[in-house]
């Protein structure tokens, strides 16, 4: 019987290039369930879309290796295929947010058997504007610290590296007039942060995304903050949403399978983490369970 053919694409760089030292030995595991693997290791950002676009369509399964960025790239050009093949990710970066709400091992070989050993989950991905992304699509406080921070300084301290990113620009919080609707709902506000996600948690904080989560429900979770009056507003509202304690004076949160989103002038959003560019209006929808990715099979643990 002829072995099926796995494209393996990896970020040799992504957290602690971890990668490197456990790349045999996962290689060793695609070949034993009897894949034929063809490695690729990423040289710059982009390469991910277009090794996929190009490459998949002769591969019946597409493993990829790094952080949230490197899975977002490999989705983008699976989403851009005629021929979508099952995807399964290893985790490598510094946050793996998307991972975890599927149950992904953290430990790099786990990871490498749930993707032989696991089944197949149809899940929901985000279409933004002409772009597309995983898990989240956010702007305004904190949304540019994961591509403003130095990659060392991420592998190096982890979730702080964010945090301090962010604490240094805590007494000038910029806020935006936006105006948006959503499901014949038009509303309008002055907000300093946003977020439009598909996932369990964001920065490696549980529940901050809402309640009664699904991934494959064909619906996002909504979170617009409202701008803070002084600092012990703000406190009152990061207390909040982390324990995701909805405070409609503060926050405007809801479900919705499409978004339409308008500023008074071009502000940046980050996609999965990495930047996606400077909008004054977005469209994101929610294209109900159109990735195949491999999840762990419990049954067969």
């Amino acid at each position: 019987m002829e072995n099926k053919k796995m494209l393996f694409i990896y970020n040799p760089h992504a957290g602690k290039a971890s990668i490197r030292s456990n790349l045999l030995d996962m290689i060793d595991i695609f070949t034993k369930a009897g894949f034929e693997v063809t490695a690729y290791p990423t040289q710059k950002k982009g390469d991910a879309i277009k090794a996929t676009r190009e490459r998949s369509s002769d591969f019946q399964v597409l493993a990829c290796s790094g952080g949230d960025g490197t899975l977002d790239e490999v989705v983008t050009g699976m989403m851009e295929c005629e021929k979508r093949i099952p995807i399964g990710y290893v985790p490598a970066g510094t946050t793996n947010d998307f991972a975890k709400s599927l149950k992904i091992p953290s430990n790099m070989l786990k990871a490498a058997r749930a993707i032989v050993d696991g089944k197949i989950f149809p899940c929901d991905i985000g279409a933004f504007n002409d772009d597309t992304f995983v898990y989240i699509a956010a702007f305004g406080l904190f949304t540019d610290v994961s591509y403003a921070t130095d990659q060392q300084i991420k592998n190096v301290l982890g979730h702080m590296a964010y945090v301090l990113e962010g604490a240094k620009r805590i007494n000038s919080i910029p806020s935006y007039h936006v105006k948006y609707s959503h499901d014949g709902i038009e509303n309008e506000g002055d907000f300093v942060f946003g977020m439009i996600t598909n996932s369990l948690s964001v920065g490696g904080f549980r529940k901050i995304t809402g309640k009664n989560v699904e991934l494959d429900d064909g619906l996002f979770e909504v979170t617009l903050i409202k701008k803070p009056k002084n600092m012990i507003e703000l406190n009152l509202i990061l207390t909040s949403l982390i324990g995701r304690k909805i405070v409609t004076e503060y926050m405007d949160c809801f479900k919705t399978n499409k978004l339409v989103i308008e500023t008074q002038e071009e502000i940046p959003w980050t996609l999965d983490g990495e930047f996606g560019g400077n909008h004054s209006k977005v469209t994101v929808k929610n294209e109900k369970q159109a990735l195949k990715i491999i999840i762990p099979d419990k049954e067969r643990e």
